[in-house]
């Protein structure tokens, strides 16, 4: 299949966004959707999903992406593999998280991935990082009670912003301590990842949890 060519960065505060997705009814989505759910936001080519899909079959896997023609591509490579426990959503996870997490199954999002989000370096243009206090707000009202947060980025000044997004709210903490020090949890690594590691330079990890209430 041929590589889809998309613009590296989208405004997400453009009004061709800002129409919240209507979620699909997820028991035609998925062949069991009472498994474990795990939602990667910013998922581009979904190929992190993909792989997982693959490792941990008795998961759900559900990638979030704002540039329609990745996920258009990623869900027919799903299809053409016969995946029932993957799905990929054309959305901006700015305004359309809540109703998606609203229409998931309860108690079943143990794992969300925010993995190399664009860094908008521009100090006016900090608003459009996908990670805002609303996000962690609907996370710490959605994901599972010890859920797992996991968050990357080649950029170290991101990657502690977004940490101190979670740090400062009441329902996370966090397990990994200094950044640079910080593996990868999961088998896959995406291809900004190996890209990042392959060329010689760090890449800045940060985990947390959600607090049992």
């Amino acid at each position: 299949m041929a590589v889809v060519r998309v613009r590296q960065h989208v405004n997400p505060l453009s009004q061709k966004y800002q129409q919240p997705v209507e979620p699909p009814a997820w028991e035609r989505v998925y062949a069991d959707e009472s498994r474990s759910l795990l939602l990667d936001i910013g998922c581009a080519r979904g190929r992190f999903a993909l792989q997982l899909a693959e490792q941990w079959p008795d998961w759900n896997m559900l990638g979030l992406e704002i540039r329609e023609p990745l996920v258009i591509q990623a869900n027919e490579i799903c299809q053409s593999l016969g995946y029932t426990n993957l799905h990929y959503m054309f959305c901006n996870a700015n305004n359309s998280l809540e109703p998606i997490l609203r229409s998931l199954p309860a108690g079943k999002l143990q794992w969300v991935t925010i993995q190399f989000p664009d860094p908008w370096f521009k100090k006016r243009h900090q608003k459009r990082r996908v990670v805002q206090p609303d996000m962690v707000d609907l996370l710490a009202t959605f994901l599972s009670d010890n859920g797992n947060v996991f968050l990357q980025s080649d950029v170290e000044d991101v990657l502690l912003e977004m940490g101190d997004r979670f740090r400062e709210h009441s329902a996370f903490v966090q397990l990994s301590g200094i950044p640079q020090e910080t593996e990868n949890p999961f088998p896959i690594a995406t291809e900004r990842e190996l890209s990042t590691l392959e060329n010689g330079d760090p890449v800045y990890r940060m985990i947390f949890a959600k607090r049992s209430a």
